[in-house]
């Protein structure tokens, strides 16, 4: 079991130095060139910095306690709490990115195309990279890692959404296929976050194994 946390410990922790860094140049980068898509992919990488973070300090956390004598509870909650945690962040992330396209409907912004494809771009790179950091067999998951993973894809899918939207809208000169490829991508990710939510919930409340799990009320 250790050995396995310490791995995800390891990679998450991988995961969340790549995204900072990348967040940190894409911000600086965005306010040198005065450009709204690095700046604004900059700043949604950083919810992804936290979320992923949440997911790496959990592990410490856990590694700690396990260790610890004072801690009789089931350190397994902590991953599933953050996994919680995650989920409604991913929720929330969505919902903003929904947000956002639909007021691209009312009020079109010029694209400067070719900029906003090379973040995409440089976005679904760092994602790509932490997605193969963060991947892990389906019988080893936890919901900490599966939040993690979970927020890499969601982003990545945000990138090849934007991509896709802003090269079709280059090409033939139709802006609103962007704010639309953005709302179909917002959708699945908030069916990822309520199934996150959905599992990480059920642990939580120990809906999974409650069965066995009440011989501690009457010690």
């Amino acid at each position: 079991m250790t050995e396995k946390s310490n791995t995800h410990e390891r990679r998450t922790m991988w995961v969340v130095l790549l995204t900072a860094v990348t967040m940190v140049v894409e911000i600086i980068f965005g306010l040198t060139t005065k450009s709204m898509a690095l700046l604004a992919d900059g700043i949604h990488m950083g919810s992804h910095v936290l979320a992923i973070g949440l997911s790496w300090i959990a592990y410490i956390m856990v590694r700690r306690v396990s260790g610890s004598e004072k801690f009789k509870g089931n350190s397994g909650k902590i991953l599933s709490l953050s996994g919680y945690s995650s989920g409604l962040m991913l929720l929330i992330f969505a919902v903003v990115i929904m947000i956002e396209a639909v007021e691209r409907f009312y009020n079109p912004v010029d694209i400067v195309y070719r900029e906003a494809i090379l973040v995409a771009f440089i976005g679904l790179a760092v994602n790509i990279a932490s997605a193969f950091l963060l991947h892990h067999d389906h019988e080893h998951s936890d919901h900490n890692i599966r939040a993690a993973y979970l927020h890499v894809i969601a982003d990545a899918l945000t990138s090849v959404s934007a991509i896709l939207g802003l090269t079709a809208a280059m090409i033939w000169d139709i802006p609103f296929i962007d704010p639309i490829a953005a709302i179909i991508s917002s959708f699945v990710i908030i069916r990822w976050s309520i199934g996150l939510l959905k599992d990480s919930g059920r642990a939580l409340l120990d809906m999974d194994h409650s069965h066995h799990g009440h011989g501690h009320h009457h010690e």
